[in-house]
Formats: structure tokens, C-alpha cells, sequence
């Protein structure tokens, strides 16, 4: 017998059904994706590289390009310009001294001879999804502080979240933006989870290359790595602080109690017992004290000096070696900086009239020795610089982006500086060029010859400069500087010293500034650092020109979203296309091989790896050498 049932109580039954129906839907959901996750390829590895390839396998012995049986001992001094008047590199206000991150290490450890690789150094493996959705390092538990006390997941946790509280803003915004949490699951294993729906790149790296400082100190001592002081935490790393005096001396001695010593990755590295940074006010001072034996290697910059000072005795009778080694990385991105932050340089025929008083041609020739060749790109002499007009995938991946490119950069040939008369400072050409432009960009001159906007403000314009750099550079500029003053614009080159021009360059308290940014030979979350629209409307130290461009921004997050090395150049191609087109710097000079000078007390590795001279990493100190320098009254 069929037994009918009350449409009420049918109706009220339904969504117990449909409930039932979702429930086990779900069950079989996440049996589903349980079974995919467990299916899911986990790789467990020594070292990290985006695209998985590395170089060196697990059991490497050394690196290629060290002396693993390179002696120990001795030390090695150097100089330094300027001034200081902290210990701790990472705070906002204070000048550090410089090599004060020597003493802290990271996860992981990359080396000179590639490029994007890392390897284990306080971790000694790790492991990641195939989707780089997560990563654990396993920690080295043989890893100490210089107090004895050990390294542990904690520290780690601790010093990635004092990033984030008390570092660079720029730094906390872009990095919070990305990072999902961080798990200790036990005193040497660590999680870090990322954010999804973001690009891969810079993720596992950038959380493996933080340097590690001990929670016990910072809690203990109340320190905040946002203050200048020159206390100091424990370091992890083969060298630790000796002495301090402030402006003139900084020793570092090599911790005899290192725990990673024998580590192949340390393997003919960190060879010195001391090293010794001599602070000199300028550098003609520092020259003559580099010639008395005040300090033993110098690595010159000034092409005056290289071309006609190293004529000294002890170069002659061969106590002091001089020679050029070869530099592989792609030239510093130095130049005269516009500051876009000001009105005034927003309108980029000022910008191009201003360019056009820098005379590369006769300052190499008059003033360099003609010992420079001039800088055009932001990855000089690499695969990724820009030459002519856009074709194949760069053009493929700019025509994407649509309305944000300019139709010119997509037909003509990359920008290129403007060619100057070697034989004169005043190029009259370019003079005229510069004076039309100027009048074009609403600064007429007037009848005292001084050009003035409808307002009858004056073209004035305030280029900062550290007097440390005084000798050639200061030179170069006095020549630029007299040649804005012919095309009439009231132009003050502010000589300061490094104390005030740091905390004047963090204000952004200038027109123009001879300044850098770090060029690049493969994409990371950095470039938006140098380069990008900060995410948090602040302002980044590591953008001079205050660059804030919707094109940059969109070619920096697609390279950061490239699946293969070929597209990944494809789209850094096209972002030194974009930065010069934007036209941030005046480009000056570089040179593809270093300066260098020095007691001959010093040996190297043959060949040099390409992207590091490595001379306080793993020369060595010969003993023989050394004391015959002392005997013959060469060294102090």
C-alpha cells in the first residue's frame, strides 16, 4: 500500500534534502581536493631557483670559482668617504657604517658565479608545492649567534615580522601585501604561506634571503630596528664587530667560534681575520693615505687619479699592484636625477632641455681621460637591453598593454643620449635645441638673461651634491652646472656633506641629484621597490626620481607573472625601453672593468666570477708577501 505524504511536510522536507544533497557534495569535494593535494608535487631541494634549474647539486664540495684550500688570516683595510653615525643599516634616520650587515645571515645564500639561484645557508634544505604556494625550510640546528646562543625557526619568525613592523615602508607594503602567515613548527622548521592570485616571483627568495636577528636581544635590550644606535644585535654570520669609532674607524674581526665554517658553501670564503674601513672626509686625503700604507686596497672611480696619479714609488718598484678586472654585472644605472615630486620637472621638454647641458663627449675626453664609454641602458651590454625598435615578443607584449604605450615607442628605436661636440663644452647645437625647448615649455628669457615662467618666477634649480665626491665628479658637474647658467636657468649646485645630503636625499629635498638605481638582469618584487608606484602612497628611498608610472607598473607586474625565462626578458626588454622613454635620469658614464689598487699581499681566484670582484670574500691574505711589505717599510 502507498502511503501519500502531506504536501507540507513534503515542502518541509525539501531543504533537509537539499542540505543532505550539498552535504555530501561537499564531502566529495573535499575528498576531491584532499586527493589533489596529496597528488600534488612537492619539491624538496638544497637550493631555490624560480625555474628549478640549479647549478650546484646537493653534495657540491665548494664553489666553482673559490680556492677551497685559500689560508686564513690577516687583514685587509679599505676606505671610506663621508661619515657615519650608526651601526644599524636598516633605520630611517642615521647614516650606517658601512658593512654593518657583515655580521647576519640568511636562509639562504646566493652565489657570484649565477644568477637567481640561492642556496641553504642557516637552512640546510627546503621544501615548496609546485605551485609555490608555500615553502618550509629545515633549519641547520648546528646554527649560533656570535653569543653562543642558537638560531633557531623563532628568530626567523621574529625578524621577518620586525620587517614588517618597523622597516622600510616600502619595504612592509610590499612584502605584507604578499605574505599569507608564518608557521614555526619547531625550534628548526618554518612556513612561510603566500597570498594567491599573485605572481610566484620573489615569494620563496625574497622570505629566504631576510637576514636573521635574535628575538632574545631585541626583547632583552627594548632596541628597535627602526632607531639609529650603535649597539649592536649578535650575528649568525663569520664576522663580528671589534671596534668603532665613530667617523674615523670600523673593525670587523672574523669570529673564530663560526659555526659555519666548514660548510661547503663557506668553503674558501671569509678569509680574512680582520677587515679595517678606514673614514676619510675626501678622497684626495684618502689617496695620500692609501700611498703612505694607511689602509692596503683601493678601488678607484676617479679617471683623473687612475690616468695620472698612479705614478707612486711603490708602484714602480712593484710593492703596489695596479690593474683592471673584468666586471660582468650590467653598469650601475648612475646619473643626474630628476625629481619628479617637483612641478617644475613634470614637463618633459624642461627635462630634455636640462639633458642637453650634460656634454658627455668632451667631459670623457677633456676631463676622463677618455677612459669611459657612455650609458644608455638600465642593463648595459645584457640580453635585456633595449636596441632599435620593438619586434617579436617585446613588440607583441607592448602592443597588450595597449592605450599605456606611447605609439612612438612602439615604431621608433630606444631612446638613446644625444650625441655632444668633443671639442667645446657649449655645444652650440644643442644649445639652440635646449633654448627652444624652453621657450616652448612657457621659460622665456629675459632682457637680464634669465628665464622666468608668465608669472615671473625664476628657472631655479637646486642640484644637490655630497662635497665628499669632490675631485673629477665635482668637476663634471661645476662644467653641467655652467652650462644651465648659459641657457639661463638659475642653476645652485649644493655642496653638502654626506650627513646633510642624506637626510636631505630622504626628504627629497632637491631639483636634480647625481644618484643611482640598481640595474637588473632579471625581474623580483625589488624592481617595484626602485621603480614602481609605492602600493602604500608613500614615498620608497630606493626611487630618487620619485618615478610613478602606470606603464612601469604594468610591465614590472607582467614580468613578475612570466612562465618562461624568454617571456620574463621579453618584458624586462621592454621595461628599460619604458624607463628611458620616461626620461628619469641624464645618463653619464661607466666602465666594464674595475680599477683597481693594492698592496701586493693579496691573491684571487682565476677566473673571477662575473658577478662579484669578491675581494672581501674570498681573497686570500699571503703571510710571505705581507711581512716582505713590512721589512721594506711599505705598510704602517
Amino acid at each position: 500500500m502507498t502511503q501519500t505524504r502531506p504536501a507540507a511536510a513534503v515542502r518541509a522536507a525539501e531543504p533537509v534534502q537539499r542540505l543532505l544533497a550539498w552535504g555530501l557534495m561537499l564531502v566529495t569535494a573535499v575528498a576531491l581536493a584532499g586527493a589533489a593535494r596529496a597528488e600534488e608535487k612537492v619539491i624538496k631541494t638544497h637550493g631555490y631557483s624560480f625555474y628549478g634549474e640549479l647549478t650546484y647539486p646537493a653534495d657540491f664540495a665548494h664553489f666553482n670559482y673559490v680556492n677551497p684550500d685559500a689560508p686564513k688570516g690577516g687583514e685587509i683595510s679599505i676606505s671610506r668617504l663621508g661619515t657615519f653615525d650608526s651601526m644599524n643599516p636598516y633605520a630611517v634616520k642615521g647614516r650606517g657604517g658601512y658593512l654593518s650587515t657583515i655580521m647576519y645571515e640568511s636562509l639562504l645564500s646566493e652565489p657570484a658565479d649565477t644568477y637567481d639561484e640561492g642556496y641553504g645557508l642557516l637552512a640546510e634544505s627546503l621544501e615548496y608545492d609546485e605551485g609555490k604556494n608555500w615553502v618550509i625550510f629545515h633549519m641547520r640546528p648546528e646554527a649560533k649567534f656570535s653569543d653562543g646562543t642558537p638560531v633557531t625557526a623563532h628568530d626567523v619568525k621574529f625578524s621577518h615580522e620586525l620587517l614588517l613592523e618597523q622597516g622600510l615602508p616600502s619595504y612592509r607594503a610590499g612584502v605584507s601585501a604578499r605574505m599569507k602567515g608564518v608557521e614555526v613548527i619547531d625550534d628548526h622548521t618554518i612556513k612561510f604561506s603566500f597570498v594567491e592570485g599573485i605572481s610566484r616571483r620573489s615569494l620563496i627568495d625574497q622570505v629566504g634571503g631576510v637576514p636573521v636577528w635574535s628575538k632574545k636581544w631585541y626583547e632583552e635590550s627594548g632596541a628597535r630596528l627602526d632607531e639609529s644606535r650603535l649597539e649592536t644585535s649578535p650575528g649568525s654570520g663569520p664576522y663580528m664587530i671589534e671596534t668603532v669609532n665613530v667617523n674615523r674607524r670600523i673593525v670587523y674581526k672574523r669570529n673564530p667560534d663560526y659555526w659555519g665554517k666548514d660548510l661547503p658553501i663557506n668553503k674558501g670564503r671569509n678569509n680574512f681575520d680582520r677587515i679595517r674601513v678606514e673614514y676619510f672626509g675626501d678622497d684626495t686625503v684618502a689617496f695620500e693615505a692609501f700611498k703612505a700604507g694607511d689602509y692596503t686596497f683601493r678601488i678607484e672611480g676617479d679617471s683623473k687619479k687612475w690616468a695620472s696619479n698612479y705614478n707612486f714609488p711603490k708602484i714602480a718598484d712593484g710593492q703596489v699592484i695596479r690593474t683592471e678586472l673584468p666586471d660582468g654585472t650590467p653598469a650601475t644605472a648612475t646619473g643626474i636625477v630628476f625629481n619628479l615630486r617637483r612641478d617644475i620637472m613634470k614637463d618633459k621638454r624642461l627635462r630634455e632641455a636640462v639633458a642637453l647641458a650634460y656634454n658627455f663627449e668632451w667631459t670623457n675626453e677633456s676631463l676622463q681621460y677618455g677612459l669611459f664609454k657612455q650609458r644608455t641602458s638600465y642593463s648595459q651590454d645584457t640580453p635585456i637591453m633595449a636596441e632599435g625598435p620593438p619586434e617579436g615578443a617585446e613588440l607583441e607584449f607592448l602592443k597588450s598593454l595597449g592605450d599605456l604605450v606611447p605609439p612612438d615607442m612602439l615604431s621608433e628605436p630606444a631612446r638613446m643620449p644625444h650625441t655632444s661636440d668633443a671639442s667645446r663644452l657649449s655645444d652650440r647645437r644643442n644649445l639652440r635645441s635646449a633654448m627652444k625647448l624652453l621657450d616652448e615649455a612657457g621659460w622665456p628669457v629675459g632682457n637680464d638673461g634669465k628665464r622666468r615662467n608668465d608669472k615671473g618666477e625664476l628657472l631655479s634649480l637646486t642640484f644637490l651634491f655630497d662635497k665628499s665626491n669632490e675631485g673629477t665628479l665635482s668637476a663634471v658637474m661645476e662644467n653641467f652646472v655652467a652650462n644651465l647658467e648659459t641657457m639661463g636657468i638659475t642653476a645652485n649646485l649644493e655642496k653638502v656633506d654626506s650627513a646633510q645630503y642624506t637626510l636631505r636625499e630622504r626628504e627629497n629635498d632637491y631639483d636634480l641629484v647625481f644618484d643611482f638605481y640598481r640595474p637588473f638582469l632579471g625581474t623580483g618584487t625589488g624592481l617595484a621597490q626602485m621603480y614602481g608606484t609605492p602600493a602604500d602612497g608613500g614615498d620608497s628611498l630606493f626611487n630618487p626620481a620619485g618615478l610613478a608610472s602606470p606603464l612601469i607598473d604594468r610591465i614590472i607586474d607582467a614580468s613578475l607573472r612570466a612562465e618562461s625565462l624568454e617571456e620574463e626578458q621579453a618584458t624586462l626588454r621592454a621595461l628599460d625601453r619604458a624607463l628611458r622613454y620616461e626620461f628619469i635620469m641624464i645618463p653619464v658614464w661607466y666602465k666594464p672593468a674595475y680599477w683597481l689598487a693594492y698592496y701586493d699581499q693579496y691573491d684571487h681566484p682565476e677566473p673571477l666570477p662575473p658577478y662579484d670582484l669578491g675581494y672581501l670574500d674570498f681573497w686570500w691574505y699571503d703571510q710571505a708577501k705581507a711581512e716582505a711589505l713590512r721589512a721594506a717599510g711599505a705598510l704602517r
